[in-house]
C-alpha cells in the first residue's frame, strides 16, 4: 500500500512564495518517478513538474523559472518551491509517484489527495 500526503498549501498574495511537501510511505521503493500536477476550478488536471526515474526534471512552461521541484530520499519527501506566484497558479496541487516515466504521465495509481493553493491579486 502506498500513501502520499501533500502539505504546505494556503493563501498567499501575488508575488509571494510557498513550499509544498509530499510525504510518501508504504511500498514506495520501486516508485522512483514522481511529480506534481494541479487542477484549477473548472479546468482539467495539468502537469506542473516531474522528476523522472533517471533524475532529470521537467517543468511546464507556465512555471519554468519560478518553481523548483526537488526530492529528499532520506525521508521519502518531494518538495515544490513556488516563487513569484500568480493568481493563475491558484489550484489544488497533487503529488504523484510511479514506477516508470510512462506511468508518471499516464498511470492512474498513487496520487495524494491534494493541497489547495490560492493566490490573491
Amino acid at each position: 500500500q502506498v500513501q502520499l500526503v501533500e502539505s504546505g498549501g494556503g493563501l498567499v498574495q501575488a508575488g509571494g512564495s510557498l513550499r509544498l511537501s509530499c510525504a510518501a510511505s508504504g511500498s514506495i521503493s520501486r516508485l522512483n518517478a514522481m511529480g506534481w500536477y494541479r487542477q484549477a476550478p473548472g479546468k482539467q488536471r495539468e502537469l506542473v513538474a516531474l522528476i523522472f526515474s533517471g533524475g532529470s526534471i521537467h517543468y511546464a512552461d507556465s512555471v519554468k523559472g519560478r518553481f523548483t521541484n526537488s526530492r529528499d530520499n532520506t525521508n521519502n519527501t518531494m518538495y515544490l518551491q513556488m516563487n513569484s506566484l500568480k493568481p493563475e497558479d491558484t489550484a489544488v496541487y497533487y503529488c504523484k509517484r510511479a514506477a516508470s516515466d510512462y506511468e508518471l504521465y499516464y498511470g492512474v495509481d498513487y496520487w495524494g489527495k491534494g493541497t489547495l493553493v490560492t493566490v490573491s491579486s
